[in-house]
């Protein structure tokens, strides 16, 4: 159902860009969902990285945070750095209704899985909104991203199994405590899971709290292993913080 929704709108996409020529968010320039040259600008993350949560580290193995902090993921992958322009194109897709970015933002994570970011799996899951929020905006842009993810690596995409059983707070201005209150309990595993390996898939990655608690609820279900894989994350700038990382962007804290 999922493919056949999605061929629909491709159709109805490609007569609205006939009447209203989609514009880039990073520059402006019309004709293009993302431009050419606002995709080269995007900052790709690239090693050495923690072998846990991805972020940028002077040499490979574990940063100090991850050898200090418990985890429900085996590891966390991000593509690109969350700067402009893809802070823009994510925002577009996210609040703007701008769905043919997930296209050409999808297509920056299928490049990573391809070159062996991440381990073999069963399936692919992405973050679930909230009944309520999902019929607000009208769809879930970590859903969009999953399904032209899973339709170039051939992974099964369920948009069913895991769920988000209550409300919560938009994570934006929170801080990374009140981050992991904000959705502790909030997500549930409704189907079989048993002795599968599955990959959360997000927009973004900030604190990795939503993603903790998605993998809590899969393990719960008896996943066996979870991955979480976003297609952007803020910088870190590695030592600056207590744990041995901070996020340079401060407006995605509290």
């Amino acid at each position: 159902m999922p493919d056949l929704l999605d061929r629909a709108s491709q159709v109805g996409r490609a007569l609205l860009d006939l009447i209203y020529p989609p514009r880039c968010p990073g520059c402006g320039r019309m004709g293009s969902a993302f431009c050419e040259q606002c995709q080269a600008r995007v900052e790709l993350i690239v090693p050495p990285i923690c072998r846990h949560c991805g972020c940028t580290v002077p040499q490979e193995g574990l940063c100090s945070r991850c050898r200090m902090l418990p985890s429900n993921l085996d590891g966390i992958r991000a593509a690109a750095v969350f700067e402009d322009p893809l802070r823009q194109a994510i925002h577009a897709l996210k609040y703007e209704n701008s769905t043919t970015l997930a296209t050409p933002l999808g297509a920056m994570m299928v490049d990573l899985w391809r070159r062996g970011g991440l381990p073999q799996t069963d399936l692919i899951l992405p973050v679930p909104l909230h009944t309520r929020r999902q019929a607000e905006r009208g769809y879930n842009q970590s859903a969009l991203l999953a399904r032209v993810l899973g339709r170039a690596v051939g992974i099964p995409v369920d948009e069913h199994t895991l769920i988000r059983q209550r409300a919560t707070l938009p994570q934006v201005g929170l801080g990374p405590s009140e981050r992991q209150q904000n959705v502790e309990g909030a997500f549930a595993c409704r189907g079989q899971m048993e002795g599968k390996t599955a990959v959360v898939v997000d927009d973004v990655c900030t604190t990795g709290a939503t993603l903790e608690a998605c993998a809590a609820a899969l393990r719960a279900g008896g996943a066996v292993s979870v991955w979480a894989f976003t297609l952007a994350r803020p910088r870190w700038v590695y030592g600056a913080g207590n744990a041995g990382g901070d996020l340079q962007d401060k407006s995605l804290r509290a």
